[in-house]
Order: structure tokens, then sequence, then C-alpha cells
């Protein structure tokens, strides 16, 4: 299906995809924001930071705009918007898009291709990367070695598109030979280095449908990390589903993409134990969204597990939400925490996680939610109930979590655990249950944990605070950002929509629509 790309559309990057705990919640239920609605055909988004001063200038006036009515006449019809689009070749489909926030030329990740495009989706540059012919079985990749596999023409979809600033650099990798990356010059994507000889250079082996997410850590005089998180589609043995790499200055050196720390015991990386198969066969982790924020990575992820409905003796299996939190410096991930996070409105849950985004709070909503306006707020969406990933509901709500909050629900899970009570509560990686151990030692905001009582999970969710429900027309995006102190989100929908999500003034759950 054609896909197009406009103007407006550079909020987003676009995908194809298809403990007792005090609850963050105000002191009476949320009110309902008001909305402005822009419709347009766009395909299904995961959302991005780029500079917004001309679209909210433009998004404003839609959202606040009037119109003048002349006595005993009708109303003039809404103009038509005219919009700037970009289209690709016909068979192929955009994955991920970037913004470099120094020039605002658009990087855009598809199959077979990366694009650079200027600010008004004019093609600069294209670099092809796909098709080839490639079997998912073939481990190594057969650029490596000779594959007995039958071969077969294969697209290379574009799993993950990220700008290396420090270096003026793209970091393009896609689902051909087990994942394996590009390093593209920004200027004009020139191939700059594509390691491959090495089982650290497979990134992720994950079908078209698998998710990987990466972030940066930057440092002045050292080389940056990058912390990848990965779906391993049943190969545990060989993708780590978290990990910390070395991102070299050289792109051709033969230690980019190394683990940051590799010895016989111990590694920068979480794999996927061989026992957690035998309890739920299909088992992944699916990453959502990533961001970093002070001491700490964390990662937004939907896991399987196995619980008993209400009343009954068996198990079955549904989807959780969980926040993951690591410290930047911890190179043996002692410090791995998981938190299952969800939001409740009007008695209804919402647990499986569509999106998510990072923005500040803002003067006035700091005001409410009783936080400061630099604290960081995480925008999510989820849908309703908890069942099977691939059976999300259109019901959906758009909450907000505190991060200081979350932070601080981790310190009381971590100083309950190291005082010997309760379990390590983390069923996936370790099978059985494990008692905590007590240790006399003090626990402050950035502890990075001991190599014991981990890696660790908090076994009560957090509850986000409901801002927006949509009852027919899921949401599948989010995007957030303060103007003039005041938080707006906007998020996209299934059928192409965009919503702008503001804070209500003088009345609650006013809605007004542009087409």
């Amino acid at each position: 299906m054609q896909v197009q790309l406009f103007v407006q559309s550079l909020l987003w990057e676009l995908f194809t995809k298809g403990a007792s705990t005090p609850e963050t919640r105000p002191s009476e239920e949320a009110p309902v924001p008001s909305a402005t609605v822009l419709q347009g055909p766009i395909s299904e988004m995961k959302a991005m930071p780029w500079n917004w001063t001309c679209l909210l200038s433009h998004l404003l006036m839609v959202g606040m705009g009037s119109s003048t009515l002349l006595p005993r006449q009708p109303p003039p019809p809404s103009p038509k918007r005219s919009f700037v689009t970009f289209r690709g070749e016909p068979a192929e489909g955009f994955n991920h898009l970037v913004v470099d926030e120094r020039t605002g030329h658009i990087y855009l990740g598809a199959v077979n291709r990366i694009y650079k495009l200027s600010s008004d989706l004019k093609v600069l540059v294209t670099h092809q990367t796909g098709p080839d012919e490639d079997n998912p079985k073939c481990y190594p990749p057969r650029i490596v070695q000779t594959c007995n596999e039958p071969l077969t023409t294969t697209n290379n979809v574009n799993k993950m598109l990220l700008i290396d600033y420090k270096e003026n650099r793209l970091i393009a990798c896609g689902s051909l030979y087990q994942g394996i990356c590009k390093l593209l010059r920004l200027e004009d994507l020139f191939k700059l280095g594509e390691p491959f000889h090495k089982k650290e250079h497979y990134l992720s082996g994950v079908n078209e449908s698998g998710s990987v997410f990466g972030v940066i850590v930057s440092y002045n005089n050292l080389d940056d990390k990058l912390f990848i998180a990965t779906a391993v589609d049943g190969k545990p043995e060989y993708f780590p589903t978290i990990s910390s790499r070395k991102l070299t200055k050289n792109s051709e050196a033969d230690g980019m993409f190394a683990y940051v720390f590799h010895d016989e015991f111990v590694a920068s990386m979480i794999k996927i134990p061989s026992d957690t198969f035998t309890v739920i066969p299909d088992f992944d982790i699916y990453y959502v969204y990533g961001f970093s924020s002070g001491n700490f990575v964390y990662f937004l992820t939907l896991q399987p597990e196995m619980v008993s409905p209400p009343g009954s003796t068996t198990k079955e299996q549904v989807y959780t939400s969980k926040l993951v939190r690591l410290c930047k410096e911890d190179t043996a991930f002692n410090s791995y925490v998981e938190v299952p996070i969800g939001c409740e409105r009007s008695g209804v849950e919402y647990r499986l996680l569509q999106a998510a985004y990072l923005s500040k709070a803002g003067a006035v909503l700091a005001r409410t939610l009783g936080v400061r306006p630099e604290d960081d707020l995480l925008f999510t969406v989820f849908s309703k109930g908890q069942k099977r990933k691939m059976k999300s509901l259109d019901e959906s709500a758009l909450c907000i979590f505190i991060l200081k909050q979350i932070n601080d629900r981790i310190k009381e899970r971590l100083q309950s655990c190291y005082r010997g009570e309760g379990t390590l509560d983390l069923a996936w990686l370790k099978v059985k249950d494990i008692p905590c151990s007590s240790a006399l030692l003090t626990i402050d905001d950035n502890f990075c944990g001991l190599d014991m009582n981990a890696p660790l999970g908090v076994s009560e969710m957090v509850r986000g605070i409901p801002v927006f429900t949509e009852d027919r027309d899921r949401m599948t995006s989010v995007i957030a950002y303060v103007y003039k102190n005041h938080s707006l989100a906007f998020v996209g929908t299934k059928s192409g929509k965009l919503k702008k999500v503001s804070e209500p003034h003088t009345s609650f759950g006013r809605k007004t629509s542009h087409s």
C-alpha cells in the first residue's frame, strides 16, 4: 500500500506493525481534555522528536481558530488544506523516521531503502539496502560463511534508525543477515562501515513483526554506548534481549557493537533462559519505546505471562506492559529492574501498551500534578484489556506517568528486598522463586545494584493518570510538547487521524474536529 507523509507528520516515526504500591492517581478522576482532530491517510505511527515551531503554529491555529458567520447565511465551507507529500516506491512501506535536530533533514527507513529528505520532503539522497538472497535460518549469515539453507530473494525491512550526532552518522539496522547494521554518513548516506564478521555484529534476528529499540548514551571524552533491546524470535542462544554495545569513533573498527563488558561469567547483557520457553513456549519481550533520563536508561515493553483468572485454578497467557530500568554506567546489568504499568478509568482496565513518549511537565500541568515544570512525564497510550498482543481492542486511553513516582517505587522495592523481604519476582528470568537477601547498605535514588538481589521485579502495577479515552478509533502513537507553559499531546489513531489533546481551561471534554 502506498504510504503518504505529510509535513505535519514530521512529528512521528512511522511504523508498520502492523510489591504494594501507592497508585499514581490524582485526588479525583482526571478530566478529559479538549481535542482537535486532523484527518489524513496516515499509517500507524510511533512518536519521535522534532523542531516544533512551524508545525505547532499551524496546529494551534487549527485548534483555536473560529469562523465568523454572516447574518442569515450558512457558514462557509471549510477550506481545503494542501499538504506537501512524499511517496515512496509502490511496493515499499515506511518503518522509521528520524529528524536531524540541527538541520531539519529527515531520514526515513523504508523497506529496501534509506531516504534523506529536506524539511519540505524533497528527496536529497537515496541509499538502497535490499533486497538480497537470504534465509532467516542462516546463522552466521551467508555473507560470513556458506549456508546450506535454501536462499530466496528477501526484502530488507528497516528495524532501527538512529542518529549518532557525535560522529555525524546514521545507524541503520535491517532484517537481513540476522540484523546487520550500516553506518551511513549523514551528509550523503555514504556507507562508512557495515560490521558483520563477529557474532556481536548481529543485533537482532527478529522477523518483520518483531521489535528493536535503541538508545544512545553520549560521553564527552569516551566512546558512546548503544543500549539495544530486541525481541529474540525464539533464538535466545544467539541474541540477548537487552544489551549495551560500544559505538567506536571508527565506523570500521573491530570493536564496533562489541559488548561494553564481557568476560567468562559476566557481560553487559541479559538473555532469556531456555527454561523460560518450557513454561511459555512462545515467550518474547516486545520493546515499544526507550529513552534515557538522569542516570538511567528505560525501555517500555510488552511481555507474556501466565496468570490465573479470578476464581480459577488454571493459568492462561496474557500480555503485561512493563517498564524496564537500567543504570547507564552498569556494565554487569545488576541494576535491572522491571515494573508492571497500566491505566484505569471508570472501572475499565487499559493494560496493553501501544506507544509512549517522554516530555516535560510544563508550568500549568505541573501545578495540577504537584510536580516541577522540568520534571519528566511519560505520556503513554494503552488499549483496553490484557489479552494476547495481536488482539488489541479499539478502546484506548492516553495516560500520564510521573517518572519520579516510578523511580520512587523502584527505590522502595530495592530497599525492601535488601531487608530480605519477599522474592526477586522475575518469573521469566528466574523460573523458580528466589528469596531476597538481607544486606546492610544505604539505597538512594541512584543505587545501581550489586551482584545480589538482581535482576529484580516489582509485583504490583504502577497506575498512570488517565487524561483522554477513545472508544472506537484505537490510538496507536503519541508525542508531547510544552508550548507557552502548556503541555500538549498529539496522538495518531488506527484510522489515520491526528488528535491534539491539551489541558482544559473552562470546561472539560470539549472536542472540535477538522478534516
